[in-house]
């Protein structure tokens, strides 16, 4: 997640018209209560390096928003609860999500009970001021037949009366295995949709991830209108590897992402947008996470 630069005369023949345009997308109101985040993974290495500084870019760049993908015993890259808060708060960040995977080993079946990992896991994004507890994966032990899952996404749900008990909701994001995977003759995305209750459970969309699983954000946010309070923004390039896509600048790929927002923002129920790109074509991250906010700024985000 490469379009080369327009020569100076192609540049000043559409001057006035694109300056309109930029001016009226940039003055688009911001829709109140709305949040634009970035996910952390995104700068993964950088934050790996120097989380603080990395976040003081960021916050020059003008993010608000960031939503964690690195939360090991009890600390957020590195720092416990308390000094990651305050990290965040002397650079007027904030951190309404954050990817935590719950797996087989955050429940005992035998106690029908959370083990303390995932209570600490709970009690921790709650001191930080989350809204949204998400799990970014199930693994493919509690997906193998139907029964396996359904018994899982029951733990899915009592996780979400657990979170909302502190004022926040469990979700889950989606990567492809959701959209090409299928158990009973129903897609794994479709099962999800059906038993998790949505007053307590989301569902995070990754409209990158969906691409490449074959599904299409337009058909599924249609199928399920105001189900998806947050989603992860991304597009997608094709790229000769096995993958066959990366992530790519907004805008730049196949993805049409403004179509996309602009849908989740008038039927999809959503409040939260979360930026995420994962591969940066030779550009450095920050300075691609630079053009991100520009690019949702331009549209209106």
């Amino acid at each position: 997640m490469k379009t080369s630069r327009r020569s100076f005369i192609q540049k000043s023949a559409v001057l006035l018209a694109g300056t309109a345009l930029l001016s009226k997308a940039a003055f688009a109101a911001v829709k109140s209560g709305e949040i634009v985040g970035l996910q952390l993974y995104s700068v993964r290495d950088d934050m790996k390096k120097d989380p603080i500084g990395t976040l003081t870019q960021l916050a020059k760049i003008g993010y608000k928003h960031v939503e964690h993908a690195n939360y090991i015993d009890r600390k957020f890259y590195g720092f416990s609860a308390k000094e990651f808060k305050k990290v965040l708060d002397d650079l007027d960040l904030k951190m309404p999500c954050g990817h935590t995977v719950m797996g087989k080993n955050h429940w005992d079946a035998d106690k029908k009970d959370f083990t303390d990992a995932w209570k600490y896991t709970v009690e921790d994004a709650a001191y930080m001021g989350q809204k949204y507890v998400i799990s970014p994966w199930m693994d493919e032990s509690m997906r193998k037949t139907y029964d396996d899952m359904a018994r899982y996404l029951d733990v899915f749900n009592l996780s979400g009366d657990l979170c909302q008990k502190s004022g926040m909701k469990f979700g889950y994001h989606n990567h492809w295995a959701e959209f090409t995977e299928k158990l009973n003759g129903m897609k794994l995305f479709d099962i999800m949709m059906q038993k998790l209750d949505v007053n307590k459970v989301i569902m995070q969309l990754d409209i990158g991830n969906m691409y490449i699983g074959g599904a299409k954000a337009l058909d599924v946010i249609g199928q399920y209108p105001g189900k998806f309070e947050l989603i992860h923004v991304k597009d997608e390039i094709a790229v000769d590897t096995k993958e066959k896509f990366e992530s790519a600048i907004l805008g730049k790929g196949i993805i049409p992402v403004k179509e996309v927002l602009d849908i989740c923002r008038k039927t999809g129920g959503t409040k939260v947008f979360i930026i995420e790109q994962e591969s940066y074509q030779g550009k450095e991250p920050l300075a691609c996470m630079k053009e991100d906010f520009d690019v949702m700024k331009s549209w209106g985000y």
